[in-house]
Order: C-alpha cells, then sequence, then structure tokens
C-alpha cells in the first residue's frame, strides 16, 4: 500500500467538496481517540488558547492530587501528567504555552515530592523538564524569553532550595 506525502494529500483535499471533507473528518475521529481530541481542540477551544491552559493546568493539579505517595507510583503518574502536557502542547503548536504547562509541571513536583528523594527515575523526571524549558525558552523571542526566564529562575531556586540534588545554575 503506498502512503503520499503530506503535499500531494493536500492537493488532493482541494479537490473535495465540503460534504466530502466533513466526512472525511468524521471517519478519521472514528478510529483514533486523539484524532477525536485534536478535532475538538481546533473547533471549539483554539481561539481561546489561554482558558484551554487553564484547563490543562486544571487537569493536571487533578492528577496530581490523585497521585499516590509511594515513589514508584509518583512517577508513573507524573509521566501520565507529562504525557498528557506533551498531547495538548502538540495540539496547541505553541512553545509559549508548552513553557507554561512544563513550568506548571515543575511547581507541582516541587509541591508534592518529598525532600528526601532517591528515587532515580522521580529525580530524572524534574531535571529533565528543566532542561526542556531552558531549552524552549531559548528559541524564542527575545522579549519572552525574559519573562520565561524569569519564571524558570523562580522555579529553579524552589528546587534548589528544596532538594539538594538540583543546582539552578544548571538551567539558567
Amino acid at each position: 500500500m503506498i502512503t503520499y506525502n503530506l503535499q500531494f494529500i493536500k492537493k488532493e483535499l482541494q479537490h473535495l467538496n465540503s460534504s466530502q471533507l466533513t466526512d472525511l473528518c468524521l471517519r478519521l475521529t472514528k478510529y483514533k481517540k486523539e484524532n477525536k481530541e485534536l478535532l475538538s481542540f481546533l473547533l471549539f477551544e483554539a481561539h481561546n488558547e489561554s482558558g484551554y491552559i487553564d484547563g490543562v493546568k486544571e487537569e493536571m493539579d487533578d492528577l496530581f492530587l490523585q497521585m499516590n505517595s509511594h515513589y514508584f507510583y509518583q512517577a508513573k503518574g507524573m509521566r501520565k501528567v507529562l504525557r498528557l502536557v506533551t498531547k495538548h502542547a502538540k495540539f496547541m503548536a505553541s512553545k509559549p504555552a508548552e513553557i507554561e504547562l512544563l513550568l506548571h509541571f515543575c511547581k507541582l513536583y516541587i509541591s508534592k515530592v518529598e525532600k528526601k528523594i532517591s528515587y532515580k527515575p522521580l529525580k530524572l523526571l524534574l531535571h529533565r523538564q528543566l532542561e526542556k524549558t531552558a531549552k524552549l525558552i531559548s528559541g524564542l523571542h527575545e522579549d519572552l524569553q525574559y519573562d520565561y526566564k524569569n519564571e524558570l529562575e523562580s522555579t529553579a531556586s524552589q528546587a534548589d532550595a528544596q532538594y539538594a540534588w538540583i543546582n539552578k545554575q544548571d538551567y539558567l
């Protein structure tokens, strides 16, 4: 079976009428939950990005509240939250939105995880997200960089004060 490239598919879609496009979209949404979620975002939420981000943050808060206190299950729960962040960041296709969600994750992590944690996978979750956030910030416009760097610096300072294994200078 041949899989056509995106450019060829785009040209072919331009030749279809609106009812055929509607049928194709509905057929796509039947087979994957993520396709349905993306289409729902594009149709109903894309115009209000800040409201959508707030909704995702609330969902993250709920997942953190439901999280088990055992370190192994905390790591599993946090990976679930990060999958949620990745999915919604992909939907929005906006680096500033992804940065906001990652910074919110880091703040929730700092508030939830004990100071004397020794479980390496759990430690690495915060470390990787701080690194990822710093990398995303460096790719933004200078004005946005300044705002987000200040927020990253305060989050890294909180983490540095709480955890002995974090050095805030690694992320600035």
